[in-house]
């Protein structure tokens, strides 16, 4: 059946040349069908043209091109975008794509990056996150992931700088998928996205950390800490009680040690539950020894969750404990709190194909598969 087929865009280079070895198909073969699907993002087998019809057909057969449809875009003020997609089974899954802060980047302010998500829904239940609290319905396929990026890519006109796997799901827990995903993303046959331009965000999955740290591609990590003692942590973060801070943190020492590459510390500001100075004193213990950077994010608020945000004096304070014991922090702003898609709102609801205002589509044209 055709909704049984892998998608071509989960297809790595090695995949191709070993099934067109089957098919008695010449190696060259792969980059040509390649080319078709990543730079030139043709929708049907027909398009590829250079490729014998046999050969079309026999791909036709085995494959996929395309599995989600586009269901509508939201804009925020700050021109963020959420995207939503159904999927091949009827369920949805949403994207947002966020601008850089040109204050941060200067003339490269046009940079674009995207929040791609690994799963429908989360069973995780991290207790300041939306996408928990319906439940985890099933893992993305690699394709699916990679799905988010073309389409995105094309609805926008604009070609992805960075991509951060900060979306709906816990990335680790879809390890394999993730994994191809990131190789396809990066291959220079594939999507072309530099490695370091990507980050893996994981609420403390210790055993795939390590694994992730032996992956030959130079991805970047981010950890959602928010609680820096196991005490605080428990209560936010239902994972710590299978790997608490001290399983969690031997795993991002075996990171560090192998990868040499700094990692970053995500931490939600809770009122009354981890915003003490305390806990920054705490948190500046643990980031130290890693040359962690430590990302604050005042709250975003959640419907059906009661907690709130400290104030911003709150906010500043706990930020300059942190400065003063010499760790890399930022206090960040968020973008798309006004639809629901900062960090730990994206939710989908029973309504969400329904009544979306849409937002315009720029008419800014890019070459696809540009360096």
């Amino acid at each position: 059946m055709p909704g049984d087929l892998p998608s071509l865009l989960e297809a790595t280079q090695e995949s191709l040349v070993g099934q067109f070895r089957v098919w008695n198909e010449p190696a060259f073969r792969a980059n040509q069908v390649l080319d078709w699907v990543f730079k030139r993002r043709v929708r049907s087998f027909d398009e590829m043209t250079n490729l014998s019809r046999v050969l079309r057909t026999k791909l036709a057969e085995a494959y996929v091109l395309r599995t989600m449809e586009f269901a509508s875009v939201t804009g925020s003020k700050d021109t963020t975008r959420k995207y939503l997609f159904k999927l091949r089974d009827g369920r949805y899954v949403e994207t947002v794509l966020i601008p850089a802060n040109p204050a941060l980047y200067g003339e490269k302010s046009d940079r674009l990056t995207l929040c791609v998500s690994s799963q429908v829904g989360c069973a995780y239940d991290c207790k300041f996150c939306a996408s928990g609290l319906a439940g985890f319905t099933r893992n993305l396929t690699a394709g699916e992931i990679v799905e988010q990026v073309i389409a995105v890519e094309e609805l926008a006109a604009d070609r992805i700088d960075n991509l951060v796997f900060m979306g709906m799901g816990e990335p680790l827990a879809n390890f394999t998928n993730l994994l191809t995903a990131v190789t396809v993303l990066n291959s220079p046959q594939g999507v072309g996205i530099g490695a370091r331009h990507m980050t893996v965000s994981t609420s403390g999955v210790a055993p795939n950390i390590r694994k992730l740290a032996e992956f030959p591609l130079q991805v970047r990590l981010a950890i959602s800490l928010h609680g820096a003692t196991d005490e605080v942590r428990d209560k936010i973060m239902p994972v710590n009680r299978k790997y608490p801070l001290k399983v969690l943190f031997e795993a991002l020492q075996h990171w560090y040690e192998l990868r040499k590459q700094h990692l970053t510390f995500e931490f939600i500001l809770i009122e009354g539950v981890n915003n003490s100075l305390d806990q920054a004193r705490h948190l500046a213990k643990l980031a130290r020894p890693l040359r962690a950077k430590v990302n604050l994010i005042p709250y975003n608020t959640v419907d059906g969750l009661a907690w709130e945000r400290p104030s911003e004096a709150r906010q500043e304070a706990f930020l300059d404990v942190l400065l003063n014991a010499g760790v890399v922090a930022t206090l960040r702003r968020e973008k798309g709190h006004d639809i629901a898609a900062a960090c730990g709102q994206l939710r989908l609801k029973q309504e969400t194909a329904e009544g979306i205002i849409e937002s315009p589509i720029p008419e800014k044209r890019i070459t696809i598969g540009a360096a």
